[in-house]
């Protein structure tokens, strides 16, 4: 990609707050995105293009145009589930790309901590509307229940073992505790997470990502507004999305989005999975971090439990640095949507700007990769392949 047509992520800002009672969410995403824009260097009066997704308050951009007063050319309020700001992302760049804005802003925000939210264990009301409420509804299926049929079939297929897949968790509870905002700082061990309470058999409550207040943003810019800035800037080199349909009930239950997002996003990109040096992969569910890790082409089908086991994720020990911010699992899940974070500890490590004891040393290449909705019943994901400058 040549540089002068190429968008940039200039901002990037995660709320250290991870219970917020006392805040509006709509006070959330403005603060998300002040901290994005001063990370830039810009203001809200640069802002010529605006995106969010469902989590913004009235689920469109034009409430959150309105209440942080932008003068906006674009805008984009697609909803894909917790990967939506990393498809934002894509979508930004593009738009940077035909000329309909120069500086795009992605906020997120939510409050579920506060609301007392259980993912994982809820049974999921959904609108009578959706096409398969009528073959669903019945089951009062729960998110944790889905991702323990997936982690149950990846056993009973591949060999993997509980022992292998609580070595996810003890990989980002060895990065979090770096991490002063993250919810959970206590190095966890295997003996741990198997000793915690059990969830969905055979997911137990380590296996599952924290519940957080909060939020984040983000700020792409053009080539010729980042030559003006004296911050440094992240490439967005390559993109891909997709939704992964159940195919009538006839889906392969271990293939994710990943392999589709990853492969048009390392395409685009002119690379593929060897050249990237770290990796933000979605983690609401230990499980979910093997299947991406095949489908994405780190590791062979059925082989990511042993891959995981080996210590390969974490900085300064393996072969794939991975969510050096703690991740879904010990850091930060605002609003119960992971994507935003995964972007932005990427632009840290490009940056150089993570903590110095996970920071991946020479850190050129990296991706942001994640799931929207659930894997199964309607389920997007999303890759973006980032370049430092």
């Amino acid at each position: 990609m040549n540089l002068d047509t190429t968008a940039c992520i200039a901002g990037a800002y995660e709320h250290p707050l991870r219970y917020a009672p006392d805040k509006s969410i709509a006070q959330l995403h403005a603060e998300c995105a002040r901290g994005a824009l001063a990370d830039a260097g810009l203001s809200f009066a640069d802002v010529d293009g605006y995106f969010c997704a469902a989590d913004a308050p009235g689920g469109i951009p034009a409430l959150m145009v309105d209440y942080m007063n932008l003068k906006v050319k674009q805008v984009d309020g697609t909803e894909s589930g917790g990967c939506s700001y990393i498809s934002h992302v894509g979508k930004a760049a593009q738009a940077i790309a035909d000329g309909r804005c120069s500086v795009a802003l992605i906020t997120l925000a939510g409050k579920p901590r506060s609301s007392g939210q259980a993912t994982g264990t809820e049974i999921r009301v959904l609108p009578t509307d959706r096409p398969a409420s009528a073959w669903e509804a019945p089951y009062s299926w729960t998110v944790g229940g889905l991702y323990a049929n997936y982690a149950r079939r990846h056993m009973h297929q591949y060999g993997t073992t509980p022992e292998q897949m609580a070595w996810v968790k003890v990989s980002a509870s060895r990065h979090a505790q770096h991490n002063p905002n993250a919810l959970l700082r206590k190095v966890y061990t295997v003996e741990d997470v198997l000793a915690s309470p059990l969830v969905a058999d055979p997911l137990r409550r380590l296996d599952c990502c924290v519940i957080t207040d909060g939020g984040g943003a983000l700020v792409l810019v053009s080539a010729a507004v980042a030559r003006t800035l004296k911050r440094p800037v992240v490439r967005v080199r390559g993109f891909g999305e997709t939704v992964r349909t159940n195919e009538a009930g006839r889906c392969d239950m271990l293939e994710t989005g990943a392999a589709v997002s990853g492969a048009r996003a390392f395409g685009q990109a002119g690379l593929k999975p060897a050249d990237v040096h770290y990796a933000s992969i979605y983690d609401n569910f230990s499980i979910m971090v093997l299947m991406q890790l095949e489908d994405l082409g780190f590791c062979a089908k059925g082989q990511s439990g042993r891959f995981v086991e080996a210590g390969n994720l974490i900085s300064g020990v393996g072969k794939l640095p991975w969510n050096t911010d703690g991740g879904g699992l010990c850091n930060n899940h605002p609003q119960n949507r992971g994507g935003i974070t995964k972007v932005i500890e990427a632009v840290r490590q490009l940056r150089g700007e993570a903590h110095p004891a996970v920071q991946v040393k020479d850190c050129g290449i990296a991706i942001a990769s994640g799931p929207g909705m659930v894997l199964g019943i309607g389920h997007a994901h999303a890759t973006v392949v980032l370049e430092r400058m």
